[in-house]
């Protein structure tokens, strides 16, 4: 009798992970459908996943797992190393292409927002920001078509208010946000 042990096969980046393009909402309140909205660059989740993992770590707790739709990514690893450890990457058609579910040690689940990576940054910057609002009723496939049902000058509008209602940076103190609209000044 012939036993074949086949090595698991494990993704790893050969580049430092970027910095992701990630707003979370800030309390970890439950009571939302999404904890925030990711924008990655790429459709490759071996470049794309390290990044946004080591975010999550820090805000969220250590993430163990990461729950993918099948469709939308260039290959669909099974496992990928994330600095001195290993995640275990599922992929579902049932999962909807614009939500990531991250889990983690602490029993915690990150649900997020992706955006895909051509979107307009206007666009992007006002759906990860709505996705992130404490309160959001808006599922994950619908994001980018409630946006496009408010006024286009709102849009943008809606969602920095809407940030900096619910305690994120001000215009002013955050880095100039392609789209949005700064405020007048003071006089």
């Amino acid at each position: 009798m012939t036993i074949t042990t086949l090595r698991k096969h494990i993704a790893a980046s050969t580049t430092p992970p970027s910095a992701p393009r990630l707003r979370m909402e800030p309390t970890g309140a439950r009571r939302t459908l999404l904890d925030g909205g990711w924008w990655p660059r790429s459709t490759d989740p071996v470049a794309e996943l390290p990044g946004l993992v080591l975010a999550i770590d820090q805000l969220r707790g250590p993430v163990t797992r990461l729950v993918l739709s099948v469709h939308g990514w260039d290959s669909q690893p099974r496992r990928l190393r994330v600095g001195d450890r290993v995640l275990r990457l599922g992929y579902f058609s049932s999962q909807p292409v614009s939500l990531l579910t991250a889990l983690c040690g602490n029993g915690d689940r990150v649900d997020l927002l992706v955006v895909a990576p051509g979107t307009e940054p206007g666009a992007a910057d006002a759906a990860m920001l709505l996705a992130a609002t404490t309160g959001n009723l808006v599922r994950a496939q619908n994001i980018l078509a409630h946006l496009d049902t408010l006024p286009r000058s709102d849009t943008s509008d809606t969602a920095r208010r809407v940030w900096e209602d619910d305690g994120g940076p001000l215009v002013a103190d955050a880095p100039r946000l392609t789209g949005i609209r700064q405020p007048a000044a003071a006089a």
